[in-house]
């Protein structure tokens, strides 16, 4: 509910339903940004910290929230909110001051005929693409990116170990992916395009998760979108499809702030991004994933042994 909308009905219900209507305001779950963890903070000098409806995102952020909770600052963790048509929006509005994003993805969305394709292109080609009011700060190393993955008997039975050696296959293919696939540069229309190939778009909403890996392993699927740094390719022993045109651009965590960020902030941000690496990110996913670890216990653990939390 806004802040006109509360006003409307604080006038006309006067002063007898005011704790009526605030009560109920504060229970509404139709706002995306009230689907964060317990642990918040309702100060308006809190640093709002949002993140996807992503596991990983979701640890990446809760690393970010920690890490500034031990240098003095009060955070309101906001997670789960979704995709970026969801949550940019908020970002943009002020309603978010901490995300952590992927540089390519999220170049892609502000500039989609972007030339950019290094990582250092691609971090340099964004911080020109963001909205006044919107800051990226330093890239990490890691990345976890969309990657087109087979099982291995597809592999070895058509010989097919890059996007390149697709058009040579004679079968139909079907392209297991969350749904906004559909409409990435990367997507259907970048495969044809870039790599000559048709495939069939198979909706499957679970980020990358448990259904895509299981509709690929059980051949609903010739491929699926996955996210490189997911336990699920090595568990499953899948074959990641090279590349060789960089359709899909470098995707490495990049956090994006508000100008409610001050520097300490940004310089502690930046610290947890200078020590995480591809191999941290696919550990922490993996103790997600298959140890069955809450985010925070994640965070705490690798903060700690970082020497980044007192």
């Amino acid at each position: 509910m806004n802040n006109t909308a509360k006003k409307g009905r604080l006038t006309v219900l006067g002063a007898v339903a005011i704790g009526a209507v605030v009560a109920l305001a504060g229970c509404s779950s139709s706002d995306p940004l009230s689907s964060g963890s317990d642990d918040t903070a309702s100060s308006s000098d809190a640093l709002v910290i949002g993140s996807q409806q992503y596991y990983s995102n979701k640890i990446i952020a809760e690393l970010y929230a920690q890490a500034l909770e031990d240098g003095g600052y009060t955070v309101d963790r906001q997670y789960d909110i979704g995709q970026r048509e969801v949550y940019l929006p908020e970002l943009e509005g002020g309603s978010i001051d901490v995300f952590p994003e992927y540089s390519g993805n999220l170049l892609q969305f502000y500039d989609a005929e972007t030339t950019a394709k290094t990582p250092e292109e691609v971090e340099s080609a964004l911080a020109d693409a963001l909205p006044d009011g919107l800051t990226s700060l330093t890239a990490a190393e890691a990345t976890d990116q969309d990657s087109y993955n087979v099982t291995k008997e597809f592999s070895e039975e058509n010989g097919i170990t890059s996007l390149a050696d697709l058009k040579d296959y004679s079968g139909s293919i079907a392209l297991g992916a969350p749904p906004e696939n559909v409409d990435r540069p990367y997507g259907p229309p970048g495969l044809k395009s870039i790599y000559g190939v048709d495939v069939t778009s198979t909706p499957i909403d679970d980020g990358g998760g448990p259904l895509t890996a299981k509709a690929l392993s059980d051949g609903s699927v010739q491929i699926a979108d996955l996210y490189s740094a997911s336990p699920l390719i090595v568990e499953n022993d899948f074959v990641t499809l090279d590349d060789p045109e960089n359709m899909i651009l470098p995707q490495n965590v990049v956090p994006i702030v508000s100008d409610k960020v001050d520097q300490g902030a940004q310089d502690i941000i930046d610290a947890v991004d200078a020590a995480l690496t591809s191999a941290d990110l696919q550990e922490m996913n993996s103790k997600s994933q298959t140890d069955k670890e809450s985010e925070g216990t994640i965070a705490k653990d690798f903060l700690e042994s970082k020497g980044l939390v007192g």
